[in-house]
């Protein structure tokens, strides 16, 4: 077997997952094993049938190269095609990010990229009640994902929105929204995805994260219920007609160390549940509640797509 085919091949199927392993590398080795004896096939033969009429040596080594130059490209495609049919290359796909608003109201979904990461769809868009707007993400990304609603915008995108507002603009091009707001925070990685629901920076729509098709634990994700019609008075922001529009965090309300989980409260081992954070653990057990709530609030999947669904119990 030459050495150097042998090599060049392996190095082919190095990064790749074969279909039909076993057959794969035996018609490898076959191909190089043909290229070592084939020209001295003739050769052989000529051992075997020692007759006159035979070329001389030089003649017979012209045929072989002839042969060979002959074959060679034939048999490189054969085995070519023949991969390529049986192979799939392993890559780190992107995902798709479908909303949906089941809102009786327009929301309007934002987006912040982590840092590094590309800014998608301008970072906001509006989405209409009974509406779905799909978004592919790239491999790798991370970010988060926030609605927005109470939104007023004029024709060149600025205004203002009722909560969750990021700059007064309908575009918020990587900037962060104005708590309170519900977040789904993703990390998509190259064999495992993060994700989750917040309510560290506080609530203001309900929101689910559903996994499709993917492998793994594929959890749902959300905070479903709510909040607004249980929040504490000390969280409450009210609109102009005195609704409940949100509910802010208690590291929002009170900027108390105690409740951000600062200074030395700054490790899970001495900050713990407040009363304000269990009222939303118990209204919405899948979410983060406060910093240093369960890990067990994350969920992991490998190679899904992904549902946010704003209001997901509304009843219309």
């Amino acid at each position: 077997m030459k050495p150097l085919y042998f090599f060049l091949i392996v190095q082919f199927l190095a990064p790749i997952k074969l279909k039909k392993p076993h057959f794969i590398l035996a018609l490898t080795f076959t191909f190089c094993r043909y290229t070592q004896t084939h020209s001295t096939l003739p050769q052989k033969r000529h051992r075997e049938k020692k007759t006159a009429q035979l070329p001389s040596p030089n003649q017979r080594h012209s045929i072989s190269s002839m042969a060979s130059m002959l074959l060679r490209p034939i048999l490189i495609t054969l085995f070519t095609t023949f991969l390529i049919s049986h192979i799939s290359v392993l890559k780190v796909s992107a995902a798709t990010v479908i909303f949906s608003n089941k809102c009786p109201h327009p929301v309007w979904p934002a987006i912040q990229p982590g840092a590094g990461k590309p800014i998608l769809a301008r970072g906001g868009f509006n989405l209409q009640p009974n509406k779905a707007y799909s978004l592919q993400v790239p491999p790798l990304w991370s970010g988060r994902f926030w609605g927005r609603h109470g939104c007023t915008f004029d024709a060149s995108g600025h205004g203002h929105c009722a909560t969750g507002d990021c700059g007064g603009s309908l575009f918020c091009n990587g900037i962060g929204g104005t708590p309170p707001a519900t977040l789904a925070e993703f990390t998509l990685g190259k064999d495992l995805d993060f994700y989750d629901v917040s309510l560290v920076d506080g609530y203001n729509l309900p929101i689910s994260i559903t996994p499709i098709k993917g492998s793994g634990k594929c959890s749902n994700a959300g905070c479903v219920s709510d909040l607004n019609l249980m929040c504490p008075v000390g969280l409450q922001v009210r609109s102009r007609d005195k609704r409940v529009v949100a509910c802010k965090s208690a590291c929002s309300a009170f900027n108390s160390p105690r409740y951000c989980c600062t200074g030395s409260f700054g490790s899970p081992q001495a900050c713990k549940p407040t009363a304000y954070s269990r009222i939303f653990k118990t209204a919405c057990p899948k979410a983060y509640s406060y910093a240093y709530d369960d890990p067990t609030s994350i969920a992991t999947c490998t190679n899904a797509n992904y549902l946010i669904t704003f209001c997901p119990h509304h009843h219309r």
